[in-house]
């Protein structure tokens, strides 16, 4: 059998991806990471929720972790891959934004999603700071302040998250900005206190020290402090479609609970396949895609072995 540069390719260095590539190296597999380093969550001050790291910048954890995948001996490089295609007779060919063309056993894709924000001045510019989209990573940090909820394209994920963000405050505004709400919909979010502010949403205000109101059409503001949004997920998923992976009816691409996706030698883990995914649950992710990685390319190195020891027989 031809010799191939690594045993894995893990394309991604966010949480699943380094997390992958540190079980993958600690079993002595020939591991290289190539990392865009654009994490989904650069914007923002702090993370939490990840059990000994809370409070800690993404840019510090994933520098820790890069770190620790390189202690066990795999390699990381900082770099985009630009495709990836089926090797002549076996494993992948994978081509680099600067020309490589690396060989490969196997592939664990970590590439994440794009948030796509409602065309709306201001949530760009404060996103990750104080325009969130999740309360369990910045929730608590939100607590008891004048929060707005603000709808946009991703519909029913908008409606739940006004009510949810109420468990961190009484004081919280829902914008619905174009979206309908049904009677049953203002009546279950009246229960809970939530306010209804109807009108399209202009601009979100902010000064030197953040986010203070929200802006709509007709020159009403209201005051706030913190905005939630609903964005719309898009997972970066082009890699996996261009070779060929099957998807599911929500059109995100299909894969068994250890991240096997339909072509063989191909795992996917974290945000490019599970939007909900946090990066605890992107971490766990990647943990259980390097494990059945590694299972699978064990099964190759069994059969290889019984090949070429069966040829040895006198």
């Amino acid at each position: 059998m031809d010799a191939m540069d690594y045993d894995v390719v893990v394309i991604g260095g966010g949480a699943a991806g380094l997390t992958g590539g540190m079980v993958l190296a600690r079993s002595r597999r020939r591991v290289l990471v190539v990392d865009g380093g654009e994490p989904r969550n650069a914007p923002a001050d702090h993370l939490h929720g990840f059990l000994s790291r809370d409070g800690m910048s993404p840019a510090e954890l994933y520098s820790v972790g890069r770190d620790e995948v390189a202690r066990y001996g795999g390699e990381i490089v900082g770099n985009r891959v630009q495709g990836v295609e089926r090797g002549a007779e076996r494993g992948f060919v994978v081509r680099t934004a600067d020309g490589r063309e690396l060989t490969t056993r196997s592939v664990l894709m970590a590439t994440g999603l794009r948030d796509e924000l409602p065309d709306i001045p201001g949530l760009r510019e404060r996103w990750g700071h104080d325009v969130l989209h999740c309360p369990y990573c910045h929730g608590y940090e939100a607590r008891d302040l004048p929060l707005g909820v603000v709808g946009g394209e991703n519909r029913p994920f908008t409606v739940h998250q006004a009510q949810l963000v109420r468990q961190w405050s009484s004081d919280v505004v829902f914008f619905p900005n174009r979206i309908v709400l049904d009677d049953e919909e203002r009546e279950r979010l009246a229960a809970r206190g939530v306010r209804i502010v109807a009108g399209d949403v202009v601009g979100v205000l902010a000064d030197d020290n953040g986010v203070w109101g929200v802006e709509l059409a007709d020159g009403e503001v209201v005051p706030r402090a913190v905005v939630f949004v609903g964005p719309r997920f898009v997972p970066q998923d082009g890699l996996l479609k261009g070779l060929g992976c099957e998807l599911g009816e929500n059109g995100w691409v299909s894969v068994d609970p250890s991240g096997r996706t339909s072509v063989p030698g191909v795992w996917a883990a974290g945000n490019v396949v599970d939007n909900p995914a946090q990066l605890l649950t992107a971490a766990g992710a990647g943990t259980t895609a390097a494990i059945a990685l590694n299972h699978y390319l064990l099964a190759e190195d069994v059969e290889q072995a019984v090949v070429e020891h069966r040829s040895n027989r006198p």
